[in-house]
C-alpha cells in the first residue's frame, strides 16, 4: 500500500471544476453550524449525502449520479430545534436522524426520530420517541444520545444524563415503541458511541469517570444488552469512534483527555498509541476500505489549527504505525468520510462560512486525494 498524500487545499481547488457557475448560494449559509462538521452518506443508488446543521433545520447535498463531481443543494429541510443531533445508517441503506428537541420553560426535553428512505427524498415526519427522565432537572441534563440499526432495521436509542446512568429504547418489530430501560451504569460522560456488527449485534460504548468506559454487547441480534467489563480509556469528549475491523470485533478511536494524542484500542487487548496525529479537535471520522486490493482503515480527524489530517494503515495493524499527512484543507468542524459508488475515498468539510467542500481520491497508488471542491 502505498502513503498518504494529498492536493487539496484553496491552491489546488481553484484549478478544479467547482460547478459554482449559476449554483444558488448556501441555503441561509450564514446560520450553518459549521463547528459540527458535516455528516457524509451512502446511498442505497450509490450516491453520496451530505448533511450540516443550521439554525433553520438540516442542510443536506446530494451527488447528481454515482460517483459524480457535481452535487444538487444545499436544500434545507425543516427540523426541530435540537439540543443534541445524530445520524446512523442500517444495512438496508435507510438514513435515521435521532436528536433531543429543546423544550420550553414548562417542557421536558425528548428524543425525536425521523427516517430518508431514498437518496434525495423528503424525511418521515418527525416521530416523538420520548424521555425516560420525569424529573425536569435530570430531563435537561441528557448528553447526545446514540443509536445503532439492528438486522432487521429496528432502531436501538441510547441515552444518558451527565453523571447518571444509561437507558434504551428499542424500537419493536412492529414499529410501536416499548418503554425506555434502564441499562444502570453510573457517571456517564458526553461522547457515547454505539455500532452494529456484520451479524446484527449492537454494541455500546460510554465514557464515564475515573478514566473508564461502559460497555454492553448484545448477545442475539436485535436482543437484550449484555454488560461487559469496563474499558479503562479516558477520551475527550466528542471524539469517540468505532469501527468493526473484524468478524464481531470492534476497535474504538479517540483523542486522550490528558495528552491529546489520537489512540486506538480493540477490548481484551492493549491501547494503541496512533503517533504523529497531534491533538485531535472534535470527532474522529474512520472508514474501512480497499486501498491498492489490501483492507484498510482510514482515519481523519481535525487539529485545533483548523487543519484536516489523514492517515492510513492495514485494518488491525495500527501498531505498524500511521503516517499522518496534513489534507490541505482547514475544516470549522469535524471532517467526515465515505466511499463513493466507486470505492474511492471521500472526505467532506465545512468551511468558516458554512460551504460544503469535497475531496476526492485520486487515481493512483495509495491513499492520493485530489483537489476539494467547493459544491
Amino acid at each position: 500500500m502505498g502513503g498518504v498524500r494529498a492536493r487539496s487545499g484553496s491552491g489546488a481547488a481553484r484549478a478544479a471544476v467547482s460547478g459554482g457557475s449559476g449554483r444558488p448560494e448556501p441555503v441561509a449559509g450564514k446560520h450553518v453550524l459549521s463547528a459540527q462538521g458535516a455528516r457524509l452518506f451512502l446511498g442505497r443508488d450509490h450516491r453520496l449525502t451530505a448533511f450540516a446543521r443550521a439554525e433553520e433545520g438540516l442542510l443536506r447535498w446530494t451527488q447528481s449520479a454515482p460517483g459524480a463531481s457535481v452535487w444538487d443543494g444545499p436544500e434545507l429541510i425543516a427540523s426541530p430545534r435540537f439540543l443534541h443531533f445524530g445520524m446512523a445508517q442500517g444495512a438496508d441503506g435507510f438514513l435515521h436522524f435521532f436528536g433531543v428537541r429543546a423544550a420550553g420553560a414548562t417542557d421536558l426535553p425528548v428524543v425525536v426520530h425521523a427516517v430518508q428512505y431514498q437518496t434525495g427524498r423528503p424525511l418521515t415526519r418527525w416521530h416523538a420517541v420520548g424521555t425516560p427522565y420525569k424529573d425536569a432537572e435530570q430531563a435537561r441534563s441528557v448528553l447526545p444520545p446514540a443509536a445503532a440499526l439492528g438486522p432487521s432495521g429496528r432502531l436501538h436509542l441510547f441515552l444518558a444524563r451527565s453523571g447518571g446512568g444509561v437507558s434504551v429504547r428499542h424500537e419493536a418489530a412492529d414499529g410501536g415503541w416499548p418503554a425506555w430501560r434502564g441499562l444502570r451504569g453510573q457517571l456517564s460522560q458526553e461522547g457515547m458511541v454505539a455500532a452494529t456488527s456484520a451479524s446484527g449485534l449492537v454494541e455500546l460504548l460510554v465514557p464515564a469517570g475515573n478514566g473508564r468506559a461502559m460497555r454492553w454487547r448484545q448477545d442475539t441480534p436485535d436482543g437484550e444488552m449484555t454488560r461487559c467489563p469496563n474499558i479503562h480509556i479516558a477520551p475527550a469528549p466528542g471524539t469517540l469512534a468505532v469501527l468493526e475491523t473484524a468478524p464481531d470485533r470492534m476497535t474504538y478511536y479517540w483523542s486522550d483527555t490528558a495528552t491529546g494524542a489520537v489512540l486506538a484500542h480493540r477490548p481484551g487487548e492493549w491501547i494503541i498509541p496512533l503517533g504523529g496525529a497531534g491533538e485531535s479537535d472534535g470527532r474522529i471520522s474512520v472508514l474501512r476500505t480497499a486501498l491498492d486490493g489490501y483492507d484498510c482503515t482510514v482515519l481523519a480527524h481535525r487539529a485545533p489549527t483548523g487543519d484536516v489530517m489523514l492517515a492510513a494503515c492495514a485494518t488491525e495493524n495500527e501498531a505498524a504505525g500511521l503516517w499522518w499527512a496534513p489534507t490541505g484543507e482547514r475544516s470549522a468542524g469535524p471532517p467526515a468520510l465515505a466511499a463513493d459508488a466507486y470505492g474511492r475515498v471521500v472526505v467532506a468539510t465545512l468551511d468558516e462560512s458554512g460551504r460544503l467542500r469535497i475531496a476526492r481520491q485520486a487515481e493512483e497508488p495509495g491513499l492520493v486525494m485530489g483537489p476539494a471542491i467547493h459544491v
